[in-house]
């Protein structure tokens, strides 16, 4: 299985649709939260995705922010206790360096999953605050020292 890396404009309409299909089976169907996925973040957008059979199993965006920053999100696995999701984190991380070339990179995590974006450097840097009904934190990982 390899990591795919794409700009908005690289995808293949299957890849984007497979994409809105995990995207809408996780944090729709799953999670049972409604809420507008498709906010215009993605055309503008790293989008960073493991496939297998032609499914996207794993997958997370990043964005430059109106503020110099970049941003992460949409993170999600399809094969939750497989290793799957840290593979993606660290995998999806390189890619935003290699690409975006961030000083930081900044993320809005729900509060159960920090322990999960702070094994690979995240730190928390906001309260604890309500996104969709959902408790999360903002995070953030420091990659270059200013």
């Amino acid at each position: 299985m390899d990591i795919k890396s794409k700009f908005f404009k690289e995808l293949s309409t299957r890849e984007l649709y497979e994409i809105l299909k995990a995207r809408a089976e996780i944090f729709v169907v799953e999670q049972n939260c409604v809420y507008q996925d498709l906010d215009d973040k993605d055309y503008h957008s790293l989008h960073v995705f493991f496939e297998e059979n032609g499914r996207v199993t794993a997958y997370l965006r990043a964005f430059l922010r109106d503020d110099g920053r970049v941003q992460m999100g949409r993170v999600l696995t399809l094969h939750h206790g497989s290793g799957l999701g840290g593979k993606l984190l660290r995998e999806g991380i390189g890619q935003v360096k290699e690409k975006l070339r961030p000083e930081s990179i900044y993320i809005e995590a729900q509060c159960y999953a920090a322990g999960y974006y702070a094994r690979e450097g995240f730190v928390v840097c906001t309260d604890e605050f309500l996104e969709d009904g959902i408790p999360h934190v903002g995070m953030e990982l420091i990659i270059h020292e200013h």
